[in-house]
């Protein structure tokens, strides 16, 4: 972890590579743009196209794509759209990784200009510990979601699903082909990254976890039985001797009669003399 190798406060190196993790994340993702490149050679070669192209880019509502393509019976054209709709994951991860650039950024400020008020009541560390914990949740949702979102981009837009649906493909004696296929390398990295995001936010719990009251708190509750058993334990030593010197002491004089009492012997026959 970064807050290990690099600094020994957690806030000092949290922010910058949450900040390039998040970057990467929606820079990969929100600005793709892409497209693919069929051919029709028809019978006649009048009604051919060797070049059709298909766009598509982000949020990647496949539906709303259409494209035109010959039917090799005459000048009739058929007008058709990709399948499937990926918007929603899609944007869903966009803006988890926009808003956790979002948050990064102003954390990076809170953390170098306002260091004593973050630290202040403890309330900054609970509020960072608990939206480290909700952005951790988020971008495991967010990047699984999209992964599974991107499989299904990456069967809409194969050149042999989109083949199948050309009725001109049908006929054996036209010849259908694919010229290029979509390059989804940076959406493959936008997961990757997405879930890195989700591996460093994760990983930060447990050091912004440390800067709240709670572990103070908890490390207080559990050296406080500790420290009681052991003062107990110095305290009945300490009476345990005590006892043992007093009792010590006190055994020796009740060996004889006192000083008082040998005095007083001898006075009861001379006054018993005198009597007589």
């Amino acid at each position: 972890m970064c807050m290990v190798i690099f600094a020994p406060r957690n806030e000092e190196c949290k922010s910058p590579f949450h900040l390039l993790f998040a970057i990467f994340a929606f820079a990969t993702c929100g600005g793709y743009s892409g497209g693919l490149r069929l051919s029709v050679d028809c019978v006649n070669k009048t009604e051919s196209n060797l070049s059709i192209d298909i766009a598509f880019a982000y949020p990647f509502r496949l539906h709303q794509v259409t494209f035109e393509v010959p039917t090799c019976e005459g000048k009739e054209r058929q007008k058709l759209a990709l399948i499937g709709d990926s918007s929603s994951s899609a944007e869903f991860f966009v803006t988890v990784a926009v808003f956790a650039f979002l948050y990064s950024l102003a954390a990076t400020v809170v953390y170098i200009f306002f260091q004593n008020k973050y630290r202040e009541n403890n309330r900054g560390p609970l509020i960072d510990f608990i939206v480290t914990v909700v952005f951790s949740f988020l971008w495991l949702v967010g990047s699984s979601a999209w992964a599974k979102g991107l499989s299904d981009v990456k069967v809409a837009t194969d050149p042999k699903e989109v083949l199948l649906l050309m009725s001109a493909c049908k006929q054996p004696s036209n010849k259908c082909m694919a010229v290029h296929s979509p390059v989804m390398s940076s959406l493959n990295t936008s997961v990757v990254f997405g879930f890195l995001n989700f591996i460093l936010w994760a990983g930060n719990i447990w050091f912004v976890f440390k800067e709240t009251g709670w572990h103070s708190s908890g490390q207080r509750y559990l050296s406080d039985p500790m420290e009681k058993h052991s003062s107990s334990y110095n305290q009945g030593g300490y009476n345990q001797d005590s006892y043992g010197s007093s009792s010590g002491y006190s055994q020796p004089a009740s060996l004889g009669p006192s000083s008082d009492e040998f005095g007083q012997q001898p006075t009861g026959p001379t006054s018993f003399t005198n009597q007589i």
